[in-house]
């Protein structure tokens, strides 16, 4: 029992310290864990103090950006409501501008309206004091009873004529310096239509050549026994070989250029080669004539080519190829149209027109000349015929068919090639002129200035370039002097046929002597 009883003691007492040890256990553990859950209260504190600054930190972040987005839009609407007043003030500007313009404009019409209606009446004055002037001379004539009616007339006339005489200069003289001052605002037209005033067509050809012997010995091997060889050579070639007495010459002769280069170059290779017989004659004379068809074609290719025209009918290129051993007034065809061509296409580009169309008008305009010594009608028409027939553009047919005058110019390039054909032919040293026709030429030319009331004297110089005309200083005034060197140029304009222009000089001078003795 004691020892029952000790146990069962014991065995309260371990239950009691048992539960005394869990006591305290457990109010240790109830510290540690209000400590624990002191940490993380204060933990969390910390955080959310931190989550907060953060968000104050992104929140003023944010507002940041968006007050600097907010900044660029609006400088940007600032930039461009300001390009938007630049632009404003700009075509303000102009608009300003143009208003002042246009009553700088209106002022300027209605000063001109003004001198027009200044002018309009001086000329009613005019005309009413002529009446009253007439009316006075028919009383006086009127009144002389010696005077028959006819006399009457053909005195009054006379008088009204010199006092009207002056006023004509006088207006003659301004509407020339009105058509300077306005020559820049017209000078397209002018140009175009000014430059055409030239000489007409004159032709001489060249028909014969020239073909240098080695030797006197050798007219007689050309010659042939009974004359064999030179029938050969005129029969094969169709031309006239002339020997005369000339040392070491032969001519050839024939209005056929063609056919006079090819017996000129035959009989130079048969001499060179020194077998001259009919049947060598004709071997080379067909050889000659081949090669010199290919020669044609190049050389009317070479022509195109430096020109920059562009593509062409061959039979075109051949036409303007035998151009090249065409003559006219000792001007050679192939060089006067290409020059031709320049100086139309030069004008053209002036006038912003088609150049390469000028250009080929220009080359192509003299093209019948290619076939005028062998077919009937002149070179203008046969020029024409053929640029229809090769489907040449009608600016080209018509520039051909009008650069002598025969039909009426359609298109202003056609105006240009005429100008720069006659510019052409009647440059210094393009054309040669006979001595009789030149001394005629001068001669008519003081004649025609001679002719006029009141000149002196009339001296034709510079070849004719010019005429000088002295004329009598108590009859012609200053201002009649204008009138005289207007009607001096209309006359020689309508009654002389001369190449290139002539200008006009009038002289007036008044000398005083006095003799001191």
């Amino acid at each position: 029992m004691g020892n029952l009883g000790t146990a069962i003691f014991a065995g309260i007492v371990g239950v009691m310290i048992g539960i005394g040890i869990m006591l305290i256990a457990g109010k240790l553990g109830l510290d540690r864990a209000k400590e624990k859950s002191r940490d993380i209260l204060d933990e969390a504190n910390s955080k959310a103090e931190t989550a907060v600054r953060q968000a104050n930190l992104d929140g003023k972040q944010q507002v940041y950006e968006m007050k600097l987005q907010a900044e660029k839009e609006i400088k940007s609407q600032r930039d461009r409501l300001t390009g938007m007043e630049r632009t404003l003030t700009r075509r303000e500007d102009s608009l300003n501008f143009r208003e002042d313009n246009l009553v700088q404009k209106e002022n300027k019409v209605s000063e001109k309206e003004k001198i027009v209606d200044n002018k309009l009446n001086k000329l009613s004055e005019m005309e009413q004091e002529l009446q009253k002037n007439i009316g006075k001379q028919v009383e006086e004539l009127e009144r002389v009873a010696a005077m028959s009616q006819e006399d009457a007339r053909k005195e009054l006339m006379e008088a009204v004529e010199k006092r009207t005489e002056k006023e004509i200069a006088q207006y003659l003289h301004e509407q020339q310096e009105e058509a300077e001052t306005k020559a820049a605002d017209v000078a397209r037209n002018i140009i175009s239509l000014a430059i055409q005033r030239y000489s007409q067509e004159e032709t001489i050809e060249r028909t014969v050549s020239t073909v240098t012997l080695p030797s006197e010995e050798m007219k007689g091997r050309i010659i042939g026994r009974e004359g064999r060889n030179i029938k050969a050579i005129e029969q094969a070639t169709g031309v006239d070989l002339i020997i005369d007495d000339t040392p070491d010459i032969i001519t050839v002769s024939c209005f056929d250029p063609i056919r006079r280069e090819i017996a000129r170059q035959s009989l130079e290779i048969l001499m060179k080669d020194g077998r001259i017989q009919p049947g060598r004659i004709e071997e080379v004379v067909e050889k000659v004539t081949r090669e010199l068809d290919e020669t044609i074609l190049k050389i009317g290719n070479d022509a195109i080519f430096k020109l920059g025209i562009g593509r062409m009918n061959k039979e075109l290129v051949k036409l303007i190829g035998r151009l090249r051993f065409r003559y006219s007034y000792g001007q050679n065809g192939l060089e006067h149209s290409m020059e031709v061509a320049m100086l139309a296409g030069m004008m053209a580009a002036e006038l912003g027109l088609n150049q390469g169309l000028a250009k080929r008008a220009g080359l192509l305009h003299d093209i019948g000349k290619a076939l005028d010594f062998e077919q009937e009608g002149s070179h203008v028409e046969l020029g024409a015929r053929v640029a229809k027939k090769y489907g040449e553009n009608s600016i080209v047919v018509n520039s051909i068919e009008s650069h002598h005058g025969d039909t009426e110019a359609q298109d202003i390039i056609a105006v240009l090639v005429a100008a720069a054909d006659t510019l052409s032919a009647a440059r210094p040293g393009a054309r040669y002129e006979s001595m009789e026709g030149y001394i005629n030429r001068l001669e008519n030319l003081e004649k025609i200035a001679g002719s006029f009331d009141g000149v002196e004297k009339a001296f034709a110089i510079q070849a004719g370039r010019e005429v000088r005309v002295l004329v009598k200083p108590d009859k012609i005034d200053d201002i009649t002097m204008v009138k005289i060197a207007h009607d001096i140029r209309e006359k020689i304009e309508n009654e002389l046929t001369y190449p290139g222009q002539i200008k006009v000089t009038l002289i007036r001078e008044v000398r005083v002597q006095e003799l001191a003795r």
